[in-house]
């Protein structure tokens, strides 16, 4: 085609292609935004739901030419990308996708430590990993792990395939398997970490991650790699150091608790700290501290606020050891907020904290936090893998997702309206 004219009636200027490939260099790299999904699971005794537990899924694609698609959970409480393997023929593994190994040409058999295998037919290493309510065992394989269907958000990674997986909570929910996005600490070699060398081979990815859990049922839910959306943050990002980065676990220092206004004696020392887990539902509490917050919780409402029918502050506030050097560090992370309370009541019957008690050995434990849903669902959260910290924000609008099928999607087994 002719070039077109400019006003002076010469011909348009070209852009030199170095100019093109100097602007496209320099250009703020992609960020790779995949829609998750909530799922509910009644947890039911004597016939009648008690509790619900939850779990936020995606996408993932594994293997070329035809990419196999997997629901994974994003989870920053793991190391490895775990996938049921064909050879499961556990009523487990059978209601799941499983990875065929015959359908990719990309895939490599290998021991744990890299080596190929060339006989089929000898045992193999075997791996065995423990989740809070659950064990998988599997073998290894390298394979192409892509995070979305096109060819460029790819990188090489270890996958451990589940020869056995146990019913609960695997066989309980819909995904497939599970994308650990703890730091290489957590898992057998840097080979096998999904985010770690999906920055060491695409060096134009800005390493960070940021998970948005949506504060609603109809809410879209979703999981940035290569940076963050920025209208997800509604108020300044604040970051927190990774305490104990050797550990490989995202895990934050804790100044003080705080409920209703009153400090917790039990971390005022500073040496409480939270593990900030995607993959659970609820608020691990260390058990020591458990029964402090228990009594605090289960105080009576005093007459003069039941009497103004005032509402009751039964808030539990977190506050951080931050790197703004501003007087307070990081904003606090709030658990829960009561509703209101009239005289009498103990306050333990009607505040809903889905929490758990907890006990971890040093040097993880035992004063740590397990930082869930209930907590996460209020802040927009960024994981810096150079940096090792952890951005927060006040969560702001849901993501804008387009092109793909689960965006928009409501949350699966969601409980009755008002239940």
């Amino acid at each position: 085609a002719d070039a077109a004219d400019d006003d002076d009636g010469g011909d348009a200027e070209e852009v030199p292609e170095t100019t093109a490939a100097a602007a496209a260099a320099t250009a703020p790299p992609a960020v790779r935004t995949i829609p998750i999904r909530k799922q509910y699971v009644p947890i039911v005794k004597n016939g009648s739901t008690v509790a619900y537990k939850t779990a936020y899924f995606g996408n993932v694609y594994v293997g070329s030419p035809e990419p196999q698609a997997f629901s994974v959970v994003f989870d920053t409480g793991s190391g490895h990308l775990i996938l049921p393997s064909s050879g499961c023929e556990s009523e487990t593994c059978t209601k799941h996708r499983r990875y065929k190994r015959g359908s990719s040409s990309s895939a490599v058999d290998i021991e744990y430590d890299g080596r190929l295998i060339t006989d089929l037919s000898k045992p193999r290493d075997q791996l065995r990993i423990s989740f809070g309510t659950g064990e998988v065992s599997g073998e290894f394989v390298q394979d192409r792990i892509c995070l979305t269907q096109s060819a460029t958000d790819c990188s090489s990674v270890r996958v451990v395939l589940a020869t056995a997986m146990t019913p609960d909570p695997f066989g309980l929910f819909d995904f497939d398997g599970v994308l650990g996005l703890g730091t290489t600490a957590l898992t057998l070699n840097d080979h096998f970490s999904f985010f770690g060398q999906m920055v060491k081979q695409n060096p134009t990815m800005h390493p960070r991650f940021a998970v948005y859990l949506a504060d609603s049922d109809e809410g879209q839910s979703a999981i940035s790699f290569g940076g963050h959306e920025e209208p997800c943050a509604a108020s300044e990002v604040r970051w927190a150091p990774v305490a104990m980065p050797e550990l490989g676990y995202w895990q934050v220092q804790i100044k003080s608790v705080r409920m209703g206004g009153k400090v917790l004696d039990e971390c005022e020392d500073g040496g409480c700290r939270a593990i900030l887990d995607t993959g659970t539902s609820l608020v691990g509490v260390p058990r020591a501290v458990s029964r402090a917050m228990h009594r605090r919780l289960a105080r009576p409402v005093p007459e003069a606020l039941a009497a103004a029918g005032a509402d009751v502050d039964c808030r539990i506030r977190f506050g951080l050891r931050g790197r703004d050097p501003r007087p307070g560090g990081l904003l606090e992370a709030e658990a829960l907020q009561h509703d209101r309370a009239r005289s009498g009541e103990r306050l333990a019957a009607v505040v809903p904290l889905p929490a758990a008690a907890v006990d971890m050995k040093e040097p993880l434990g035992p004063r740590v936090f397990i930082w869930g849903e209930p907590v996460l669902r209020k802040y927009y959260t960024i994981y810096d893998w150079d940096a090792k910290q952890v951005g927060f924000s006040v969560a702001g609008e849901s993501p804008t997702i387009s092109g793909d099928g689960q965006s928009g999607s409501p949350a699966i087994g969601a409980p009755p309206a008002g239940s």
